[in-house]
């Protein structure tokens, strides 16, 4: 191997660091290029009303830790917000005091060394399709149920973040018109009834209105309605309970229709669901699946997509982040070194030269490059021919 290569492989090993920032904790990890966590780290996330700079301070902190124990090669950052086109700047943050914030400068500014900054969901996506559950398939769409509903989309390969970067807003679908009001502003938008805050307020209801078959949920919240949360109510439907089964066997019902819509819409080969909402499993993605064939239009006259839940739970945002750092990272130092190569190369006159057609700067999203490592695991899946 000559001395060149030599660099490009070492640089290539060298692990990232993934940072995955919600409305309550930073989670970093460092990263290698299998998708391994080999080193962790997390701070609380200051409260929205702090300034954005103070948020910024955390995040510079946490790489700090990591990176004085660790020789990292980049910082991707996952946030929950609209990230824009270029990857530099968090246009809007629900949970978080940045509007236009320019995030990648300004930690960038704090740790030297290279960032990218993406939605959290795009990152969940291409960490699933890297190293999780939707290696090998082409045309993936994912869904992260939370507090509401975030996804991403994997296209032939290409992570698409859309025109503005602000692809993937499934949760603001409206599926019920007129239906409960949303955060965002409308009613009837999807992550009001298969979400984390449609679980709670579902419980609630049963609760605050002495309903007899909510009565294990009311007394595992001590009749104060307030104190219900989504990992109660799950743990009482792995328990028995057959009202909070009940309740995720709703919310199972309108993941399985919104799913359904995406399904028609993007025709993809796979559909996987993460977040911790998912972590009960089958009690909601059983009756999403029932769900999703009963809607699906053209059901029976048409392949259908698969329905996966996510491999890489909580972690899946700061591994994505980490991944497309490294790439990121890659990609720059390659575009450097054949601008210096073609600087080099002696001109020729010639009146046949072709210009170059390519440029890697018009691409509209990430590709997975099936050269680059990918961690295995048993539930690895085949890529059809075409």
């Amino acid at each position: 191997m000559s001395p060149t290569r030599a660099r490009v492989a070492r640089l290539a090993l060298r692990p990232t660091i993934g940072i995955d920032i919600g409305g309550t904790k930073v989670a970093a990890g460092v990263v290698d290029a299998e998708g391994r966590v080999i080193d962790r780290a997390h701070r609380e996330t200051p409260s929205k009303s702090k300034s954005a700079q103070v948020v910024e301070d955390t995040i510079a902190d946490v790489v700090a830790e990591l990176a004085a124990r660790h020789h990292a090669l980049a910082v991707g950052i996952g946030a929950a917000g609209f990230v824009d086109g270029t990857q530099s700047s968090v246009l809007f943050a629900p949970h978080l005091a940045w509007r236009n914030e320019p995030l990648r400068e300004a930690v960038h500014r704090r740790t030297r060394l290279p960032v990218v900054v993406d939605n959290d969901a795009n990152a969940a996506a291409w960490a699933e399709c890297r190293f999780g559950a939707a290696q090998g398939e082409s045309h993936v769409v994912c869904v992260t149920l939370g507090t509401g509903i975030g996804g991403a989309l994997v296209l032939d390969g290409v992570l698409h973040r859309g025109r503005f970067g602000v692809a993937g807003e499934f949760g603001h679908m409206v599926i019920v018109p007129g239906g409960h009001r949303c955060e965002c502003g409308n009613r009837g938008c999807w992550e009001q009834y298969a979400s984390g805050n449609a679980l709670v307020r579902e419980a609630r209801e049963l609760v605050v209105n002495g309903s007899p078959v909510g009565h294990r949920i009311a007394e595992a919240c001590e009749g104060d309605p307030r104190r219900i949360t989504g990992p109660m109510v799950s743990e009482l439907a792995r328990e028995g309970d057959p009202a909070a089964v009940e309740l995720l066997e709703d919310v199972g019902h309108w993941l399985g229709t919104g799913l359904a819509n995406l399904a028609a819409a993007l025709d993809p080969g796979l559909l996987v669901v993460g977040g911790g909402v998912s972590d009960v499993g089958d009690l909601m993605l059983g009756p999403a699946r029932t769900s999703l064939r009963r809607t699906l239009t053209g059901r029976g006259f048409r392949p259908e997509a698969g329905l996966s839940r996510a491999a890489l739970g909580n972690e899946a945002g700061l591994i994505g982040a980490a991944d497309l750092a490294r790439r990121e990272r890659l990609r720059r130092r390659d575009r450097a070194k054949l601008v210096t190569t073609r600087l080099l190369l002696p001109r020729r006159m010639s009146t046949h030269s072709t210009p170059v057609s390519h440029n890697p700067e018009h691409t509209s999203g990430t590709a997975i490059d099936p050269g680059v490592p990918r961690r295995t695991n048993g539930n690895r899946r085949r890529t059809s021919a075409t």
